[in-house]
């Protein structure tokens, strides 16, 4: 199973989601996918996501920004392999500047996004990965995030640094297969 987790004001609908769903069901393993429509409350989120892996033991994670650093809590608590596109590293100190009114990109629903959201986030910080678990593809042309801080928040890891690039990895069908075949090899202890 592979579980792909999305990122901030995003949903199951992202392209990357797509993209890898598509794959997998070309492969004839659509049913080792799932992409489940998060909370925008991360202690939810968290939640949702513990609940989901307890029910696939051994899956592998693709989280996506904020769904990478869900992705690392989760792969660090339950010894999973997790794929890490432009993850968010402190999202608690890069979301802070957008305390008040959100709407999710793909489903137009709107909250309040508060500092009760950033102190839940914060509770979900790994100290310690072991780089085994890990495959971090990051974009140097991120608009969003600083990749030279996921590169060294998982120095040790299996990475891919492309050229250019976005923080939506407008380019992700080009590491389909290489995103499957580390999700697919056994899991690093």
């Amino acid at each position: 199973m592979i579980i792909y987790i999305h990122g901030f004001n995003s949903s199951p609908a992202s392209s990357k989601a797509n993209w890898l769903k598509a794959r997998l069901e070309a492969l004839g393993r659509g049913a080792e996918f799932s992409a489940p429509a998060l909370p925008h409350r991360p202690a939810e989120a968290a939640a949702l996501l513990d609940a989901l892996v307890a029910r696939h033991p051994g899956a592998a994670l693709v989280g996506s920004s904020l769904g990478g650093y869900y992705a690392t809590w989760l792969a660090e608590k339950h010894g999973l392999k997790a794929v890490l596109l432009n993850p968010a590293v402190r999202p608690y100190e890069l979301l802070a500047s957008l305390v008040g009114r959100q709407k999710n990109f793909h489903t137009g629903e709107e909250y309040d996004f508060t500092p009760q959201h950033l102190a839940e986030l914060r509770s979900l910080e790994v100290e310690r990965i072991a780089p085994g678990r890990y495959l971090l593809i990051a974009a140097k042309g991120d608009e969003v995030l600083d990749y030279r801080r996921a590169v060294e928040r998982y120095r040790g890891c299996r990475q891919i640094v492309i050229e250019g690039g976005d923080h939506g990895l407008s380019d992700f069908a080009d590491y389909l297969d290489a995103v499957i075949e580390f999700c697919s090899t056994r899991r690093a202890a």
